[in-house]
């Protein structure tokens, strides 16, 4: 009983990271219903939503102690240290890309400001790098926790974490206009582009 409502609130935090991170990262279209205090609202949204990332994190690790009765192994059929290892390859490019992008955004990264300029350093190579380094992060905690089920379904977060960035840039070209078409046109997605 415990895993199936583990699961079931799995879920529907998953869906609410959806949710929240897509209304914290449309502060210009929102500034057109309410005004200025749009950016504030936003903030808060993002907020909610990093509440159910650890929601997430926190069925994760009751998943380990709580599996659903289903036909999968509950553990790889490699010893744990070998799990440790492919988390911790994970772990490095993934962190470095999430924290140079926070570095990078500053302030931004949890509070959308208004005046706030388009941002430098790995930002010019790469549109997306904190989503880039966070998203993996659910394999690094799957792998460490050495959890076939849980490796498959981090799966599902690529297509929230694709619609949340893919949100994002609606509203910053509402935000910044032509200047951010043009920096889409020179910088890759998630990967970098090959200079011509």
């Amino acid at each position: 009983m415990v895993s199936w409502i583990n699961f079931a609130v799995l879920i529907v935090s998953s869906l609410l990271i959806l949710y929240f991170y897509v209304k914290s990262v449309k502060p210009a279209v929102l500034e057109k219903k309410i005004g200025e205090i749009a950016y504030e609202k936003c903030a808060l949204y993002r907020k909610v939503a990093s509440v159910f990332m650890f929601v997430v994190a926190a069925n994760f690790l009751i998943y380990f102690f709580y599996p659903l009765p289903i036909p999968l192994p509950r553990t790889f059929p490699w010893g744990w240290r070998f799990s440790v290892i492919i988390a911790g390859l994970i772990a490095i490019p993934s962190g470095y890309l999430m924290w140079q992008g926070m570095k990078d955004a500053g302030e931004e990264t949890m509070v959308p400001k208004k005046d706030h300029i388009l941002y430098g350093g790995i930002y010019e190579k790469i549109r997306h790098p904190q989503a880039v380094g966070e998203m993996p992060l659910w394999w690094v905690l799957s792998f460490l926790l050495n959890s076939p089920f849980l490796v498959l379904f981090s799966f599902v977060y690529i297509p929230i974490w694709v619609l949340m960035c893919l949100a994002e840039e609606k509203d910053l070209i509402i935000r910044y206009g032509s200047d951010y078409e043009e920096y889409t046109k020179r910088t890759g997605f998630i990967f970098p582009k090959k200079q011509k």
